[in-house]
């Protein structure tokens, strides 16, 4: 009775055996592929899951920051107002934000008004004191004169108020709360210099990786399809000076390429792209202000 038991397990065994063999002959190399790329991607999107979530003006910072010393570069004069440029397009993004309708006589991206929206907070310090601005501001202004009045860029005594400050101390705090940076105490001999080195190399090398792809591996060729953020991101990292720190690493022939697309990018008329179906006005307002 046992040997008879014995025998039978042995033949489902093989049985089985034979069966998952059979299987697997069947199964194309192409399956095989497209289960390793299922797993890939389930490990991708765990990561980003994972992912810290940054603000437009918290990557360009990140992107402009030194790792080790923790400020931005000293001959910079860029940034201020690309970090301003990016709350716009952040508030814009999330809905806060709109152009005024273009009218009759079409009226150019950089002539027509920023107009509050809705003035849901945001969560964030600096784009609440920008979003108050806006809403408070009557009559209206354009795009080019906020990213001036915000900065601190008039001549106007009375509208001095509107300068935002410490804006990239401000961000950095942020990123330390985050768990990007650290802060730290620097001694540049007549004074000290509080300062916010790099502290997760994880998310920085994620976000340059993030860079470089979308105008080498992932580049779309039609700024329509590109993801919003992603190209806010490209222009006014480019704007603020930053951009050749994401694609310094690259490989010559590499460099040459993405360079190259950027350059296409910038080359974008504003006005006919925001004209068309799904774009984003004030997205393209701001890229107007900073290239034209």
């Amino acid at each position: 009775m046992t040997s008879l038991t014995q025998r039978n397990s042995g033949l489902v065994q093989r049985r089985t055996e034979a069966s998952r063999s059979a299987a697997d002959k069947e199964k194309s190399p192409g399956e095989d592929e497209d289960e390793s790329r299922r797993g890939e991607e389930d490990d991708d999107n765990k990561g980003d899951a994972k992912e810290t979530r940054l603000t437009l003006m918290e990557e360009v910072l990140l992107l402009g920051l030194k790792d080790r010393e923790g400020y931005t570069s000293f001959w910079n004069d860029c940034i201020s107002s690309g970090l301003r440029g990016c709350m716009f397009i952040e508030l814009a993004l999330r809905g806060r934000l709109q152009l005024e309708a273009s009218g009759m006589r079409r009226k150019s991206l950089l002539t027509r008004k920023v107009i509050c929206k809705s003035d849901a907070p945001t969560g964030d310090m600096l784009l609440d004191e920008a979003l108050k601005h806006v809403k408070e501001t009557q009559p209206p202004e354009t795009v080019q004169s906020w990213i001036e009045l915000l900065s601190g860029e008039t001549w106007n005594p009375l509208k001095l108020h509107y300068q935002l400050r410490n804006v990239r101390e401000r961000l950095a705090k942020n990123l330390v709360e985050k768990g990007v940076l650290t802060t730290e105490k620097q001694n540049f001999l007549l004074f000290d210099m509080t300062t916010h080195p790099l502290t997760n190399n994880t998310i920085k090398q994620r976000l340059v990786r993030k860079v470089q792809e979308s105008v080498l591996e992932k580049w779309v060729n039609d700024p329509q399809r590109m993801d919003k953020r992603l190209l806010a991101l490209l222009f006014l990292a480019h704007s603020s000076d930053v951009l050749e720190n994401a694609f310094s690493p690259l490989l010559d022939d590499q460099y040459d390429l993405a360079m190259k697309r950027v350059r296409m990018l910038l080359d974008l008329e504003p006005e006919a792209e925001a004209a068309k179906s799904g774009a984003n006005e004030l997205l393209w307002a701001v890229v107007a202000a900073f290239t034209k």
